[in-house]
């Protein structure tokens, strides 16, 4: 059946859809239609899903909707060879704002070296200096730390609600061991500091809350839900529209400008194969007819592999474990209600800290998660379930940064309603599993500096006789998880592996872009959200033929790089 049409239509109103929604349609002329597989997020546009959407609205609902099938895709891994045959759920936003309605509400845009490395593996345009501007322009930045980011952008960004005691330890005792508080978006990332939050006013601001909820009224705007894309339509070499299914009908929408991808490192490539653009072999496979033989779709897939270390604390020392429960629960609530603040505040992380394994690295390759918390780590592993544990705890949970291992993302079907088969390979390179052991190993240096030593009884995983790099290896391959970042799976750049040239157009198909975390070439140094509300936003500029934003005068001076970091890394 024949559907809308419009200039652009874009599939995925993720955390990059509904920034290209808003800015596309900005104009009040050019016709966008947004097509989405997932509901409506406002809880009284959607009384189907009411109490979803209002747990989405509170920052530590993410600990229901990671499980939440009615917001989320819930994707199965296949049995990950390197991590002991384990299979892996992954969250993936079904609903207006994406992952960025489910995710922790951590705001990290990477290290500048991150994107320099982009430009010269062939994606001009895309340095530090160019893409510095597009963080700035994203950003609404509350607090003292407010001159190095933008403080006009829709996207809010705060401090943390709680600053818990514990959190404060564990801050101290990165400083104790030679790690400085610093603004980890200034001059350097190395460093410790208070995570900066996507919130607003105690409530998560996700991308479709910051972008695509404004832009709703616009006449030029059509945003249609539980519309699941099932194929590019492309007619002599161009891609025409999609078509996609809704209420039980197939349709058609029609596009007059260009067809720009957006849902994800998953779905994005997972699109481009059902519509005859990736491996020859993988799609003759499958019986579907080829367009583009493009071999790096679903190929080059990075994710970051956490792994947690949790510690008792003694008698009398409390931690947010105890606020889950009983009467002090009900007390949390009050005051959410009241002063939009405590336990419901929570975001996946209180403290990070960036270090380097070794001291001949130029930056950072380690992160660390720090939260005063522990939580069921059977019933997360299992099942996805985010428990608090009973008794105080904390957890110092650390990953690589830029993981050498690679996986994969190729459909299984030619049915465009079955999931994909996602096959991560984590530690899969023997690189990720020495940096993994090392990351283990500065961990314990935090928990055992000042003050926090003096606040923990023992230490529960890995536990105090897990010594060597062997055990700490294996430990890591059987308690380690993902921690929601995949990305590079329709990457941009040059050569045979690359999906998209540097203005985000797949090679060999016109009027067709991906705009989302696929395009990264090389995982960003952090949690990737901030980066792919960037690359949405600078995308929205080539796409509408704008002159690149300019950089603007560096507004931190540059901080000289301490040797201590190095020494103790090493020690």
């Amino acid at each position: 059946m024949n559907g809308p049409t419009a200039d652009y239509v874009i599939v995925g109103a993720g955390s990059a859809g509904c920034v290209l929604a808003n800015r596309l349609s900005a104009d009040g002329r050019t016709r966008v239609l947004l097509v989405e597989a997932g509901g409506d997020d406002r809880p009284l546009r959607n009384l189907r899903q009411f109490a979803s959407n209002m747990t989405i609205r509170i920052p530590v609902g993410y600990a229901s909707t990671l499980k939440d099938r009615r917001v989320n895709w819930l994707f199965e891994t296949q049995a990950d060879a390197s991590t002991g045959g384990r299979r892996y759920l992954w969250p993936r936003g079904k609903v207006l704002g994406g992952s960025s309605s489910l995710n922790g509400m951590l705001y990290v845009r990477g290290q500048r070296g991150d994107y320099d490395g982009w430009r010269a593996m062939g994606c001009e345009g895309w340095g530090w200096a160019d893409v510095e501007p597009y963080f700035r322009r994203a950003e609404h930045r509350h607090g003292e730390a407010a001159e190095t980011y933008g403080t006009d952008g829709p996207l809010d960004i705060s401090d943390p609600t709680m600053a818990h005691p514990l959190s404060q330890a564990a801050l101290k005792s990165c400083e104790a061991i030679g790690l400085e508080h610093r603004d980890i978006h200034g001059a350097e990332q190395e460093g410790v500091a208070w995570f900066p939050l996507t919130v607003r006013n105690g409530k998560r601001c996700s991308t479709a809350v910051a972008y695509l909820h404004p832009a709703m009224a616009r006449p030029n705007l059509r945003v249609l839900t539980r519309a699941q894309a099932t194929r590019v339509v492309i007619e002599g070499g161009q891609a025409v529209g999609v078509e996609f299914r809704h209420d039980g009908k197939c349709h058609v929408a029609r596009a007059l400008g260009e067809v720009i991808l957006a849902g994800g490192a998953v779905n994005s490539p997972q699109l481009l194969q059902l519509s005859g653009i990736g491996p020859a072999a993988l799609l003759r496979a499958h019986g579907i007819d080829l367009i583009a033989d493009l071999p790096g779709v679903g190929a080059n897939l990075q994710d970051h592999y956490i792994v947690s270390e949790n510690y008792r604390l003694k008698k009398g020392v409390q931690s947010i474990n105890e606020l889950a429960r009983g009467w002090r629960l009900l007390r949390e609530a009050g005051r959410y209600l009241t002063r939009k603040r405590g336990l419901l505040t929570l975001s996946a992380a209180h403290v990070t800290a960036f270090c380097r394994s070794h001291a001949d690295l130029a930056s950072p390759d380690i992160q660390f998660h720090i939260l005063p918390a522990t939580v069921d780590a059977d019933a997360f592993l299992r099942e996805q379930k985010m428990l608090l544990e009973k008794l105080p705890g904390i957890s110092i949970a650390p990953c690589q940064l830029r993981p050498q291992s690679r996986g994969t993302i190729n459909i299984a079907s030619a049915d465009p309603l079955a999931p994909p088969a996602i096959t991560p390979n984590y530690l899969s390179d023997p690189m990720d599993g020495k940096v993994i052991v090392e990351a283990l190993r500065i961990g314990r240096r935090i928990a055992a500096a000042e003050p926090l030593a003096g606040q923990i009884d023992h230490e529960m995983a890995p536990g105090a006789d897990v010594l060597s790099d062997d055990d700490l290896l294996a430990f890591a391959r059987e308690a380690g998880t993902t921690l929601y970042h995949p990305v590079g799976t329709c990457a941009m750049g040059q050569g045979p592996g690359a999906v998209l040239d540097p203005q985000l157009r797949v090679r060999g198909v016109g009027r067709l872009r991906v705009v989302d975390a696929g395009v990264m070439p090389r995982i960003s140094s952090g949690n990737t959200n901030a980066p792919t509300i960037m690359i949405a936003e600078k995308a929205s500029d080539m796409i509408l033929g704008k002159t690149p934003l300019a950089a603007k005068v560096e507004a931190v001076r540059p901080q000289p790089k301490k040797t201590r970091s190095a020494e103790w890394i090493s020690a």
